[in-house]
C-alpha cells in the first residue's frame, strides 16, 4: 500500500516492523529509509498521510476499531551498518 499510495522521489522507504497494542488502538509503523539525511521529512510526510493510510486498510480490513497509525524510524539497519564497518577494519 505505501508503494502505491505514497511516493517519496529522493530515496527508499521500506517498513521494518508494525506494533500494535493490545486494545488495537495505535499501530506504531517502524520504516528504514535511504539516504538516513531524509528520514525526519519522509517521517512528517508519512504522518501527514496518516489518515489516508487508516481509510484505505479501513476499506480493505475488517478491523473494529482501527488501529491509530504513527510512524517512527527504525534504526536498526543504520546500526548495524556501522557496527559491520567497525568489525571489517579490524
Amino acid at each position: 500500500m505505501l508503494l502505491r499510495e505514497f511516493e517519496f522521489p529522493q530515496g527508499l522507504i521500506t517498513v521494518t516492523e508494525v506494533e500494535v497494542d493490545k486494545k488495537l488502538e495505535h499501530a506504531r509503523v517502524f520504516v528504514s529509509i535511504l539516504p538516513e539525511e531524509l528520514g525526519e521529512d519522509a517521517i512528517e510526510a508519512l504522518t501527514k498521510r496518516a489518515g489516508h493510510f487508516q481509510h484505505l486498510l479501513n476499506v480493505k480490513m475488517s478491523i473494529r476499531p482501527m488501529p491509530r497509525i504513527s510512524f517512527a524510524i527504525d534504526h536498526g539497519p543504520e546500526n548495524a551498518a556501522r557496527v559491520e564497518k567497525a568489525l571489517s577494519k579490524k
